[in-house]
C-alpha cells in the first residue's frame, strides 16, 4: 500500500485514526474537496442573481423556471448513482468525472446563445453537480475517521458560508461589471484547480473484480424522483395543485418509486441496498435530515427576499447583511466537531440544533417591516446555530453506522433525501406565501388598486419596482409581504419540531477511531456501556491517536 507521499495520497491507506495520513496532508486532500463543494453550492447563489439579466438577454421569461429546475433535476436524480458506483469502482475516477461534467456543463451555459442551449447545458452542470458534494463527503470518510472528523468539520460551515454571502456578492458583480455569461465561465478556474489537487494528492484503489450494475434500478429510481420533484416545481406555479396533471405525475412518481424499491429487493448490487432501513441510525438521522431540510430550505429562501423588499437593499447587500446567520452556522458547526471529536458522542446536537432551529423560525415570524437589522441580525444567528449544530453531525452519524462497503449508497441517501426535503419545502412555502399573498393584498392596496398593477405578487417585484410604485401602494405591498411570510415562518415552526422528536430517537454508538467498519443493525445502534468500554479500551491501545 502506498503511503501517501509521492505517489499520491490512498484511500485505503487505513490506520487508526485517519487512514494514516498527518493532518497536514488531509488539509491538502481536503482543500481539493472543499473547492468541489464550493462549486455545487455558489453556483446556484451566483445564477439566482444573474436570473433576470439572462433572461432579458435571451429573450426568454416563458422558460425561466426551466433554468433553475433542469440543473435541479439532474442534479438530485444523479446523485444517488454517483453514491452507488464510487462504492462499487472507486471514488477518485468518479469524483473526476463529475468535475469534469460539470466545467462542460458550465462552459457551455456560458455560451448559451437561446434559452433551449442553456437549459440543455444547465442540465449537463447539473449531472455533475450531482457528485461533487456526495462524493466531497464520501472522500472524506474514507481518509478521516468519524471521531477525528470533527477536528475538520468547521471547513464545511466554512463552505456553505463563503456560497451564502459570496454568491450574490459575487453574481452582482459579474452583472454590473462583466457579462451574465462570466457566471458559468468562473466556475472553470476553480475547477481546473480542484481537479489538479484530487489528480495529485488523492488515490484510489480500484476493485478489480467484476460488478452488475442495477440499470433497471437506476431508470426507476430516476424516473419516479423526477416525477416528484416536477410536482413539487409545477404544482401552484404552471398547473393548480389539483390539476389532472399534477396529480397524474405524483401518482406516477408513487408508482415508479414503489417499482424501484421492489427491484431493489431482488438486484444483486442494488443502488439503494434495503438493508440499510434496518439500520435505525441510517433511518433516523435521514429522518430528521429530511425534515429539517424541509423547514430550513422553505423557509430561509425568503430570507434575501424580506431583506430587498422591505429593507430595500440590494441583492449584494442583502448577502453581506446574511452574515449573522452564516456566523451562527459557522460557530455551531466548530464548536460541534471540537466537542464531538473530544468525547466522541454526537446525539446532544441533533436534538438541542433541532430545538434551536424551531426557536429561530419562531423569532423569524416577528419580523416587520420595522424591525432594525440589529434585531434582524440576532434572530438569524439563532437559526444559524442550530443549523450548524445539525446538518453535519447527521452524516456524521450516517458514515459512523454502516459498512464502508456502503459508505458512498449511504452519505449519498442522506444528500438526497436532504436536498429532496429542501425542495419540498421551497414548494410548500412558496404555495402558503402565494396563498397568502392572494389574502393580504387586496385588503391593505388602496381602494381601487388593481392587484394586477404589481404583477403577480409581492415576492415577483424587485427592490428597484418597488420603488417605482407610489408611496401608499409600496407601503401596501411591503406590509402585505411581510404579513405573509409571519405565516410561512410560523409554518416552518411544527415542522422543525418534528425534526427535534426523530432526533430523540436517533440512537447514539460510539465514533469509531478507523475509517472502516462493519454496519450497526437497526436492534443494536445504541450507546452501551460496552461501546463505551470499547471506545476507551481503543483509546488507550498504542498508537491510537488521541481523540
Amino acid at each position: 500500500m502506498s503511503s501517501g507521499r509521492p505517489g499520491g495520497v490512498a484511500a485505503e491507506d487505513v490506520a487508526p485514526a485517519s487512514g494514516g495520513l498527518s493532518h497536514r496532508e488531509i488539509l491538502v486532500v481536503f482543500s481539493g474537496l472543499m473547492l468541489a463543494m464550493l462549486l455545487a453550492a455558489l453556483d446556484q447563489t451566483i445564477v439566482g442573481t444573474a436570473l433576470p439579466t439572462i433572461v432579458a438577454d435571451l429573450h426568454g421569461l416563458n422558460h425561466l423556471s426551466w433554468v433553475v429546475t433542469a440543473y435541479l433535476l439532474t442534479a438530485t436524480t444523479s446523485a444517488l448513482l454517483y453514491g452507488k458506483i464510487s462504492d462499487l469502482y472507486g471514488r477518485k475516477t468518479i469524483f473526476q468525472a463529475a468535475i469534469v461534467i460539470f466545467l462542460v456543463g458550465s462552459g457551455l451555459s456560458g455560451l448559451s446563445r437561446n434559452m433551449t442551449q442553456l437549459i440543455v447545458f444547465r442540465a449537463v452542470q447539473g449531472l455533475g453537480a450531482g457528485g461533487l458534494m456526495v462524493l466531497a463527503m464520501t472522500i472524506i470518510g474514507d481518509i478521516v475517521s468519524p471521531r477525528e472528523r470533527g477536528r475538520y468539520q468547521g471547513y464545511f460551515g466554512a463552505v456553505f458560508g463563503l456560497a451564502t454571502v459570496g454568491g450574490p456578492l459575487l453574481g452582482g458583480f459579474i452583472v454590473d461589471n462583466l457579462t451574465w455569461r462570466w457566471v458559468f465561465y468562473v466556475n472553470l478556474p476553480v475547477g481546473v484547480v480542484a481537479l489538479a489537487v484530487i489528480g495529485i494528492v488523492l488515490r484510489d484503489t480500484v476493485a478489480h473484480h467484476r460488478h452488475r450494475v442495477d440499470y433497471l434500478g437506476a431508470a426507476l429510481v430516476t424516473a419516479g424522483v423526477s416525477a416528484l420533484l416536477l410536482v413539487s416545481v409545477w404544482g401552484g406555479q404552471q398547473y393548480a395543485w389539483g390539476s389532472p396533471e399534477i396529480i397524474g405525475t405524483a401518482i406516477a412518481g408513487v408508482v415508479l418509486i414503489t417499482a424501484f424499491l421492489l427491484v431493489e429487493r431482488s438486484a444483486a448490487e442494488p443502488i439503494l441496498p434495503l438493508h440499510l432501513f434496518r439500520n435505525r441510525v441510517f433511518v433516523m438521522s435521514n429522518g430528521t435530515g429530511f425534515v429539517v431540510g424541509l423547514a430550513m430550505f422553505g423557509a430561509v429562501i425568503y430570507l434575501p427576499i424580506y431583506l430587498q423588499l422591505v429593507r430595500g437593499v440590494s441583492p449584494s447587500i442583502s448577502g453581506l447583511e446574511l452574515l449573522p446567520l452564516v456566523a451562527g452556522l459557522f460557530a455551531a458547526s466548530i464548536g460541534s466537531g471540537q466537542i464531538i471529536t473530544r468525547v466522541g458522542r454526537y446525539k446532544v446536537f441533533p436534538v438541542v440544533g433541532t430545538a434551536v432551529i424551531a426557536l429561530g423560525l419562531w423569532l423569524l415570524s416577528f419580523l416587520r417591516s420595522g424591525t432594525t437589522l440589529p434585531v434582524a441580525s440576532a434572530y438569524m444567528v439563532v437559526l444559524g446555530l442550530g443549523l450548524g449544530a445539525v446538518m453535519q453531525v447527521l452524516v456524521l452519524a450516517v458514515q459512523n453506522a454502516v459498512a464502508h462497503e456502503d459508505l458512498g449508497t449511504a452519505t449519498a441517501a442522506s444528500t438526497f433525501l436532504r436536498s429532496m426535503g429542501g425542495t419540498f419545502g421551497t414548494s410548500i412555502f412558496g404555495a402558503i406565501l402565494t396563498s397568502r399573498l392572494a389574502y393580504n393584498l387586496p385588503r391593505l392596496l388602496p381602494p381601487g388598486t388593481p392587484t394586477r398593477a404589481i404583477g403577480s405578487g409581492a415576492a415577483s417585484v424587485s427592490p428597484a419596482d418597488l420603488r417605482l410604485l407610489p408611496a401608499p401602494i409600496r407601503d401596501a405591498v411591503v406590509e402585505a409581504f411581510v404579513r405573509s411570510l409571519h405565516v410561512v415562518f410560523l409554518v416552518g415552526v411544527p415542522i422543525a419540531v418534528v425534526g427535534f422528536v426523530l432526533s430523540l430517537f436517533l440512537p447514539e454508538i460510539h465514533l469509531r477511531r478507523t475509517v472502516r467498519g462493519e454496519s450497526v443493525p437497526f436492534a443494536e445502534a445504541e450507546f452501551s456501556e460496552a461501546t463505551v468500554a470499547e471506545a476507551v479500551a481503543g483509546a488507550e491501545a498504542p498508537g491510537a491517536s488521541p481523540g
